[in-house]
C-alpha cells in the first residue's frame, strides 16, 4: 500500500512553490536585461572563405567561433557587431562589412559601402548575421 507525502514533506513543497514562482519572474528580467550580444564576421578573400557568428555573451567568443568557420589559417575578423546585424559585401577590387539595426540596413549599407569602394562597381551580398 503506497502512503502520500508526510507532513512536513507537503508543508515544505507548500512553502517553496510560492517562492519559486516569485523568484523566475525576477530572473527573467535580468535576462532581458543582461549586457549585449555579440556577433562578428571573419573572411578570407583570395579563398573566398567567410564565417559567421552570432549571439555570443562575450566578443572574444564571437571572434574565435567566425575564425573557425571561415576554416584559413589566413582568415581575419573583419567585422565584430553587438545587439543588431552586420553584412559583408564583395566587389571586384575589395569588399565592405558593416552594422545595422535590421538585416536589410545591414545588407543595404554593406552593399552601398562597397559599391563606393569599388568605383561604383556592383558587389555581391556574401553573408550576414543577426544577435536577435
Amino acid at each position: 500500500m503506497r502512503r502520500g507525502p508526510p507532513l512536513a514533506g507537503f508543508l515544505l513543497a507548500s512553502f517553496l512553490l510560492p517562492t519559486c514562482i516569485a523568484v523566475f519572474p525576477a530572473e527573467a528580467a535580468n535576462q532581458s536585461a543582461m549586457p549585449g550580444r555579440y556577433g562578428a564576421i571573419a573572411y578570407h578573400r583570395e579563398s573566398q572563405s567567410w564565417g559567421l557568428s552570432f549571439d555570443k555573451a562575450r566578443a572574444r567568443d564571437a571572434n574565435v567561433q567566425a575564425l573557425q568557420q571561415c576554416g584559413r589559417k589566413q582568415c581575419e575578423v573583419v567585422h565584430k557587431f553587438r545587439n543588431g546585424c552586420a553584412a559583408l559585401a564583395e566587389g571586384p577590387k575589395t569588399f565592405a562589412a558593416v552594422s545595422g539595426v535590421t538585416r536589410d540596413e545591414a545588407e543595404t549599407r554593406a552593399l552601398r559601402r562597397c559599391g563606393e569602394k569599388n568605383g561604383g562597381k556592383d558587389c555581391t551580398l556574401i553573408a550576414w548575421a543577426c544577435t536577435r
